[in-house]
């Protein structure tokens, strides 16, 4: 199963994150399929990007994000909160 999820990148005590979708048995800093975007934590005001267009896409195809993922989504409003 293909998920969308954070992988880190960044120094030590400065994390900086990857949004990609992997396969979900892949360790969290392995191999990737495609990467979606960033986030950037430590920054002040924190950095999001996202590609809209491939976070639809990937979810079209059944992509399973994770919790923060889908936080990260709905702040940038790619997809909406459901009730």
């Amino acid at each position: 199963m293909v998920k969308l999820r954070l992988t880190r990148m960044g120094a030590k005590k400065a994390p900086f994150y990857r949004i990609v979708a992997m396969d979900s048995r892949k360790a969290r800093d392995g191999k990737y399929i495609d990467q979606i975007g960033y986030y950037n934590p430590v920054s002040t005001p924190k950095q999001i990007v996202i590609d809209a267009d491939k976070a639809k896409e990937w979810l079209a195809k059944g992509a399973q994000p994770t919790e923060t993922v889908m936080a990260l989504f709905i702040g940038q409003g790619i997809v909406e909160k459901t009730k």
